[in-house]
């Protein structure tokens, strides 16, 4: 009766509900819900910034670089008729100069004055008369190289006079005022070239040091002599001693004679389309060289480019072909054909160097003014100034050009900031100046002036390459063996142990372990050769012969050890292996290599050795690279499901079976995400490549010779270029292609991981 009484009595009172809605627990909600909220904008808000920022870079990146491609840009200034140059005695224009400030310009005319005008209004600045005599007038004038102030002018009487001018800046007033000066180096007497009093059609002067050489022509005959200038210590004076060099006469009518400022060379255009080039030291003739196979063409223009190397020969067609001397394989020197650029269809009839850079101006016969540079084979801007040829200037620093024509000034304001830029100039072979060949070079900075920036990024990219791959043949094997051994065989309390160890090395600074490698790692290599690939060799073999040891013990010694801390045996075996590798070195290097194998290798194989080299890097920089690749590949291998791995082992395959057949199949999209994490470490890794390399940009595959990277280009040469400049935007374009390289590979990285989870997700 009391359980039926307690059973009615419950039945009328049933227990009390949980209330979910209490105030409480709807502020707990609320405030869960918005912390969800704010998680979700803070999440989708940083994942947007940091792509915006990426963006960001790379189209600042792109802004900074893409000036390099630009073309140059001319603007016509208002013609000028000066009331000097209408008269009868202004002369016929035989040259035409402007001075640096691009605010006086200079006028050779034919009845030997010189005559110098403002550039801004062509107003007259000053006229002086040069010393001729009595009974001569000017045939012809020539220069010295590029951004030499001298000048020499052909005579009708076989003699040569040299000229120079020069510009003196003062400020009077607070006020910028250029006083043009000539003056005569050699004395205002004319020099005799021609005995006979011929009239010299074509000369040339080349000043070295001090030496110089005059050479005249008269029909086809070369006169040449040299004049050395000797100053008496005691009493200051200068004297002058003339010698005359004779050389084998020439048989047709010489167009145009050019000497090397190393007094080596002398160019004679001569004929159609011919060369003749003779050796000043030697005294003789070093060949004859047809310049032109089109037999419809001939010479119509030439000019020497800055340095005194090129000689650029404009055609009756509106070719021009760049020519310099170059060493054959068998070590003679010949004049060799580099490259052409086209003008038009009309003549060439005047070509005008740079004086600081390798680029030309050209001129032809209707008007048309082409810009171009010669090593980057880029023809930069053609357009039409005038309605007939006239005569230009281009001023030294290539921002101005005057023409004159039909008694008229035309200025030209000239905008050709990186014309040293181009696709071939970047990426292909270039035949620079005084090489034997076309080359990879990076070479961005040099000693004098006649230097010419070489900056193929080439060789750096193949150095960024280079590095990474060695780098990668070390850290991926062991890396990815580690990860797979320690998630997947390891003890967890061994784990527990050696994961944080491994992940610990990623936190050492790269600088520090730069500083290592280069200067005890290397030395320690290159005297310890023999040991280095013995320990290399001998580690694996002696890893799998101590497994294979093991396995062949009787179980009561192997079940000694707990399950999972086998890898704990390997510790001596390593330790041994290495201790006798290293310990036979100098036992290796005295029975096969001859005491020394650093030379054994440079001397009998022929093969460059830097002690700071690729193998270095690779040893180095796979040290920094294995904690990367190990620590997301071990993550990857532990999570697969213990379901997998139990059902693959109930269904009877062995630990190993499941390994290759289950476990790296369904691991293998993390195992590749570290593999790229890997490589983009190495590509874009900086100061152990810097300090552990000889820094050389050179291509090769030697592992024995060192490299120079994209990143330690940019991080090395990028505080001493100048803002704005050519080598300043070339940076930012290695650093452009290291972030499109990567973009690249972690894209393709992407895509081949999804296709990976795909693939292996059924399992």
């Amino acid at each position: 009766m009391t359980d039926l009484a307690n059973s009615l009595t419950s039945s009328k009172n049933p227990p009390a509900r949980i209330d979910f809605n209490t105030p409480a627990l709807v502020r707990k909600r609320k405030m869960r819900a918005l912390k969800d909220r704010l998680t979700r904008w803070y999440v989708l808000v940083g994942g947007l910034a940091v792509l915006g920022a990426i963006t960001l870079i790379f189209f600042y990146l792109a802004y900074v670089v893409l000036p390099l491609f630009q073309g140059a840009e001319l603007t016509a200034k208002k013609v000028q008729s000066p009331a000097w140059l209408q008269q009868q005695d202004a002369g016929k224009p035989l040259l035409l100069a402007v001075e640096e400030q691009n605010m006086v310009g200079m006028r050779v005319a034919d009845k030997g004055e010189v005559q110098f005008f403002s550039t801004k209004d062509g107003s007259l600045v000053k006229r002086q008369q040069l010393p001729l005599p009595a009974d001569a007038n000017v045939v012809s004038i020539g220069q010295d190289q590029p951004g030499s102030p001298l000048v020499v002018l052909g005579l009708s009487n076989g003699q040569a006079l040299i000229f120079k001018h020069s510009y003196n800046v003062t400020y009077p007033d607070n006020k910028k005022t250029i006083e043009p000066l000539v003056s005569f180096p050699y004395g205002e007497a004319p020099m005799v070239l021609d005995a006979q009093g011929r009239a010299l059609e074509h000369v040339a002067l080349s000043i070295n040091d001090e030496t110089m050489v005059l050479a005249g022509s008269t029909g086809s005959q070369l006169h040449v002599q040299q004049v050395v200038s000797e100053e008496n210590m005691l009493t200051g004076e200068t004297t002058q001693e003339q010698n005359s060099i004779d050389l084998p006469q020439i048989a047709e009518p010489i167009k145009a004679i050019y000497i090397d400022p190393r007094h080596q060379w002398l160019y004679v255009l001569n004929g159609r389309a011919h060369a003749d080039v003779f050796s000043l030291r030697e005294k003789a003739l070093n060949g004859r060289y047809k310049l032109l196979e089109d037999g419809e063409r001939e010479v119509s223009a030439s000019t020497m480019l800055l340095g005194g190397i090129s000689l650029m020969v404009g055609d009756s067609k509106g070719g021009i072909a760049q020519w310099f001397m170059a060493r054959d394989p068998d070590g003679s020197s010949r004049l060799k054909h580099i490259r052409d650029f086209q003008l038009g269809n009309n003549p060439v009839v005047q070509i005008n160097a740079e004086e600081r850079r390798k680029g030309f101006i050209a001129l032809d016969s209707t008007g048309h003014l082409g810009v171009f540079h010669s090593t980057a084979n880029r023809t930069l801007l053609v357009e039409s100034v005038t309605d007939g040829s006239g005569l230009m200037a281009l001023s030294p620093r290539a921002n101005r050009i005057v023409v004159e024509e039909g008694n008229q000034l035309m200025p030209f304001s000239l905008r050709n900031p990186h014309p040293e830029v181009s696709w071939s100039a970047l990426w292909g072979k270039v035949w620079y100046e005084s090489y034997d060949e076309p080359k990879y070079v990076w070479q961005s900075t040099a000693a004098n002036t006649d230097f010419e920036p070489k900056l193929s990024l080439a060789p750096l990219t193949w150095g960024t390459l280079k590095a990474a791959f060695y780098a990668m043949l070390l850290a991926a094997p062991l890396a990815i063996a580690a990860a797979i051994y320690t998630a997947y065989f390891m003890a967890p309390a061994m784990r527990r142990k050696v994961k944080p160890v491994i992940e610990l090395m990623e936190a050492l600074p790269t600088v520090i372990l730069g500083f290592f490698a280069g200067l005890f790692l290397a030395p320690y290599v290159e005297g310890h050769l023999p040991g280095i690939f013995s320990l290399l060799l001998l580690t694996p073999i002696g890893i799998l012969l101590a497994g294979f040891i093991w396995s062949r013990l009787p179980e009561s010694i192997r079940l000694r050890v707990p399950d999972g801390w086998e890898a704990a045996i390997l510790i001596p075996v390593v330790g041994l292996t290495a201790w006798f590798a290293l310990g036979m070195s100098p036992i290796l290097e005295s029975w096969f290599f001859g005491g020394d194998m650093r030379l054994w290798i440079s001397n009998d194989l022929g093969i460059t050795y830097d002690q700071r080299n690729a193998l270095i890097v690779g040893l180095a920089m796979g040290f920094a690279v294995i904690p990367n690749i190990f620590s997301i590949a071990e993550d990857a291998v532990f999570s697969v499901p213990r379901s997998l791995t139990y059902g693959s082992l109930a269904l009877g395959a062995t630990p190993w079976q499941t390994m290759t057949r289950v476990v790296l199949l369904t691991a293998s999209p993390g195992i590749f995400s570290a593999l790229m994490i890997g490589l983009g470490r190495a590509v874009g890794e900086t100061m152990i490549v810097l300090m552990a390399t000889g820094n050389t940009p050179v291509m090769e595959v030697n592992i024995f010779e060192g490299m120079r990277t994209l990143a330690a280009n940019v991080a090395v040469e990028m505080p001493e270029s100048e803002v704005g400049g050519s080598h300043y935007r070339i940076l930012f374009l290695s650093a452009l292609v290291l972030l499109t390289f990567t973009f690249i590979m972690n894209t393709l990285a992407e895509l081949i991981r999804q296709r990976l989870r795909k693939k292996y997700a059924s399992l």
